[in-house]
């Protein structure tokens, strides 16, 4: 009985790690807004995913269309940035691509005040699921400016959503969202 319980467990074990090791989030996801929780600012009419992985590193081009500002709303935009890749990571269009080994990636993007410095940083984890980060600091018209986006990304049983966790820390305070994409 012991021997049947012990192969038992080692069977649900290398099937939890052979999943870990196969999620792949290549694909075209589009965002479902009615299933997502944004934070305030993002005002985001669609948005849609194009992904390619590697064992190695995974790539994310983003495209967004955002929905037109309040005729109330104070000139400058939304708190925050909140535009493209460039201004608060996920949200605006523009591509990322992150090393899965906990690597850091350095590279320069176009931001409102010119070109600043990017790290990405990404990492699979154990239970299938994407840690990918990224974090920029730049000189404001305030001064030094630091912006860190930190993102869970979990792949459903069925391989066809996809929900992201997304923790962005700016001089503004936090915002947490939650994105669910579908696969098409």
């Amino acid at each position: 009985m012991r021997k049947l319980l012990f192969m038992a467990f080692a069977v649900c074990v290398l099937a939890a790690a052979s999943f870990a090791q196969s999620a792949n989030y290549s694909g075209t996801w589009k965002l479902d807004l009615e299933k997502s929780t944004l934070s305030g600012p993002m005002r985001i009419e669609s948005m849609t995913l194009t992904v390619a992985q590697t064992d190695k590193d995974i790539k994310v081009d983003t495209a967004t269309k955002r929905a037109a500002p309040p005729a109330d709303a104070p000139a400058g935009g939304p708190p925050g940035g909140g535009g493209g890749r460039g201004r608060g990571g996920f949200g605006g269009d523009g591509s990322a691509t992150y090393s899965l080994d906990g690597k850091e990636i350095k590279a320069e993007i176009d931001g409102a005040m010119g070109k600043m410095p990017v790290i990405y940083k990404g990492s699979s984890e154990t239970d299938g699921s994407l840690k990918l980060s990224n974090s920029r600091i730049f000189n404001g018209p305030q001064g030094e400016v630091t912006i860190t986006t930190k993102e869970t990304w979990k792949l459903s049983a069925d391989g066809k959503t996809l929900t992201v966790d997304r923790e962005s820390t700016t001089p503004r305070g936090n915002q947490t969202s939650k994105l669910v994409f579908n696969k098409g």
